[in-house]
């Protein structure tokens, strides 16, 4: 049982770095034509950092009540759901908002992925397993990269978040299943 659920987390979280991955280098140049300074920008990745850091102790009290794979569920439908925002951002206080929820919806996701890798291995296999993981999330990040430029050159930076939010939905769906 614990192989089967460590393949559909390689597979959701595969479609969750392949996502992220394809959005993330365009996304920077998508807050830097919003923003007009250096110190905008810095605020907006500290933002980014800050949300994170405070709701992880929350998230490690939640942890006995709430099913680690929820998180990750709730990181995958909510970032689909941020995503479909990005398009029509127009001001720098919006990009605040939406760096905040980012790194909430991060943390959910790195503490859902730590505990479940955890669980759905053995302690005489991890190593391996968990070298398996990241091989093929750095796998599919890389490829989204490389997509993800041919895709903003053949059509709009627009059409990137609309996929990334698919494939968030469809990440969100595999963590329900699996």
């Amino acid at each position: 049982m614990k192989r089967n659920n460590l393949k559909w987390l390689i597979l959701s979280q595969s479609s969750v770095f392949f996502a992220s991955s394809l959005i993330f280098p365009f996304y920077i140049l998508f807050i830097k034509n919003i923003g007009s300074s250096y110190t905008q920008f810095g605020l907006s990745y500290g933002l980014f950092g800050l949300s994170g850091a405070l709701i992880h102790p929350l998230l490690g009290r939640l942890s006995a009540k709430v099913e680690s794979r929820f998180f990750l569920m709730a990181n995958s439908w909510g970032m689909a759901v941020l995503l479909l925002t990005f398009p029509h951002i127009t001001g720098v206080y919006q990009v605040y908002i939406v760096q905040v929820l980012l790194g909430l919806f991060g943390a959910m996701q790195k503490h859902g992925e730590k505990i479940l890798i955890a669980d759905y291995t053995d302690s005489g296999e991890r190593g391996r397993k968990i070298g398996s993981y990241h091989f093929w999330t750095a796998v599919f990040s890389a490829a989204a990269i490389i997509l993800g430029g041919f895709l903003a050159d053949f059509f709009t930076v627009h059409i990137i978040f609309y996929a990334s939010s698919i494939l968030y939905f469809m990440s969100g769906l595999m963590m329900k299943t699996g």
